[in-house]
């Protein structure tokens, strides 16, 4: 049986989408959730780089640990392999359902999740700023995937039955 797949897009899989990521893992882990596989991936991404020091650092504030992260570019392969895709902005939403129209349907900007479409607000990019700049990126970023947490949760237990 195969598991129920997360996808966080950003820019260069740096900053937003691996912080979404550690702090899905992070949250599923308190649950003892492990039906859920949780990935990230960007538009933009150089392969093989780590995460920001900033970025990790703001994913220890739950305990997430994304240190080993390396960086991916989206591909359609990889798209159409998950259940679920959450874009940090409308450009990421374009490039996604672009890439790879299939997936449309399962595509999502992150802040306006349940509802599809991309005209709703993005999550701002913090690479180059404070940590504190992360720090706020990261609880934005935490607050959305706490809101969707019992639906995800749902969703992939209902793929699971």
């Amino acid at each position: 049986m195969s598991r129920y797949r997360v996808l966080f897009v950003c820019t260069g899989n740096t900053c937003r989408s691996p912080m979404a990521e550690g702090a899905l893992r992070a949250l599923l882990d308190g649950q003892k959730i492990d039906f859920i596989e949780v990935l990230s991936a960007g538009t933009h991404a150089v392969p093989s780089c780590p995460p920001t020091l900033h970025a990790i650092e703001a994913c220890k504030t739950w305990h997430g640990d994304i240190s080993k992260h390396r960086s991916r570019r989206i591909s359609c392969e990889l798209l159409e392999e998950c259940d679920l895709i959450f874009c940090m902005t409308a450009s990421h939403f374009h490039e996604v359902v672009s890439l790879c129209p299939e997936v449309r349907d399962r595509a999502y900007m992150l802040k306006k999740y349940p509802e599809g479409g991309d005209d709703g607000e993005g999550v701002a990019d913090p690479i180059g700023g404070s940590l504190d700049q992360y720090n706020t990126t990261f609880l934005e970023i935490g607050e959305e995937i706490g809101r969707m947490l019992p639906d995800i949760i749902a969703k992939a237990r209902k793929k699971m039955e």
